[in-house]
């Protein structure tokens, strides 16, 4: 789960970490309400949308009047803010963030994750501050430091020191940037978080370190704990599909193919993607209905992948362990008929009651093509989309 940067803000600031003061508002009228508030002779108009790359888009505005911030506020807000991350359709801006002005001396990289390769929460930093760190990594490399932390102990202020003299920080910057990055490690175990990136991390003339810009994402499994965080949740801003595959504890991804994939286990279904790709096909989503679903739940999964118009053919890939393989039958045979299904539909099934399952389908009355194996079932529905068009 993602959320505003106005709202990791609030949350950084109770764990120690230093933000600038701002206020969010939804009218113009409460951006001026606000900046009046927070007192000038600088602001910073902030669209929010769960996207960077708002500067280069127009959405973000350095204002030196209340008059300023207004028409910025006014012209943000409704705006459909186009960004590298956004894609081409863009986001509408339906909040702004009024923060106050800060005297930016250094801009710099922090950020926070969990390193799949090591199996441990890993710091990185960068003098690069205000760049994607992904270029940052293909331009210069050398220029992002990393710093892994023990499970076992928890971050250690020595962690946080290295990251300070890695950034060529100094005398009471130093001490700044530590507190600074023990508050990020408590908030990212305390909240349950994936991914906690400032962006810029910014040094002031004065010396304090400070979270210009910040972004955090939240693991969907861990939310149960965190009543808090789920209130923060701004379904605007979430792809509407995989927002109703969340109704159904569903786990899935929209991608921009037009195969649709309905696969029990997300290691399978990662797996059924490539075999589609490799027979020169295009994956429509990613769609694991887990290794207990039930019929109804089946359904939904079909209903959910049909309801995206870019979807020319659908491969269901199901091995039955815990998932029965007639479970799956029945839930295909009941979304189709209710649907009514109008694109190539392949299905492979292998495991428990496997041939009922296939009896069931075959039964049904419905055209579908079976597969023995899942590269053959990859090739078919390939090869049928291809004679559809």
């Amino acid at each position: 789960m993602n959320i505003h940067e106005y709202q990791a803000k609030q949350l950084l600031s109770r764990y120690g970490v230093a933000v600038p003061r701002g206020k969010v508002a939804y009218t113009a009228a409460e951006a001026v309400d606000a900046a009046n508030e927070l007192g000038g002779p600088v602001w910073v108009v902030k669209a929010q949308i769960h996207a960077g790359g708002r500067g280069k888009g127009g959405g973000v505005k350095v204002v030196r009047s209340i008059e300023e911030v207004r028409d910025a506020a006014q012209a943000m807000i409704g705006m459909n803010l186009v960004t590298h991350q956004t894609g081409p359709e863009g986001r509408q801006v339906k909040r702004v963030y009024i923060e106050e002005g800060c005297d930016i001396a250094r801009e710099l990289y922090l950020g926070m994750l969990v390193d799949r390769e090591t199996g441990r929460l890993t710091l990185m930093a960068s003098t690069e501050g205000g760049m994607e760190i992904e270029r940052v990594a293909a331009d210069t490399p050398e220029r992002i430091l990393t710093v892994d932390i023990d499970p076992a102990t928890g971050i250690q202020p020595h962690h946080a020191r290295r990251i300070a003299f890695g950034l060529a920080l100094e005398g009471r910057q130093v001490g700044a940037a530590v507190k600074f990055i023990m508050g990020i490690y408590e908030a990212f175990v305390g909240l349950d978080a994936s991914i906690v990136e400032i962006n810029p991390l910014v040094v002031t003339g004065a010396g304090e370190v400070v979270a210009l810009d910040a972004k955090m994402s939240f693991d969907d499994n861990a939310l149960f704990r965190h009543s808090d965080v789920i209130e923060l949740r701004d379904e605007d801003e979430e792809d509407a599909m995989e927002r109703e595959a969340l109704k159904h504890d569903l786990n899935y991804i929209k991608l921009d193919g037009n195969i649709g994939c309905m696969v029990n286990g997300a290691g399978l279904a990662m797996a059924t993607m490539d075999i589609i790709k490799l027979h020169g096909g295009e994956p429509a989503n990613f769609l694991d209905v887990g290794g207990g679903a039930s019929r109804e739940r089946v359904t939904a999964a079909f209903k959910l992948i049909l309801s995206d118009p870019h979807v020319e053919g659908i491969l269901v890939n199901i091995f039955g362990g815990i998932m029965r393989c007639d479970v799956i039958a029945e839930g295909v045979v009941a979304a189709a008929r209710e649907i009514n299904l109008n694109v190539p539909l392949v299905v492979r099934l292998a495991g428990t009651n496997v041939e009922l399952g296939k009896k069931l389908l075959a039964d049904s009355g419905l055209l579908i093509i079976s597969a023995d194996t899942l590269a053959e079932a990859a090739e078919r529905v390939v090869h049928a989309v291809e004679e559809a068009a």
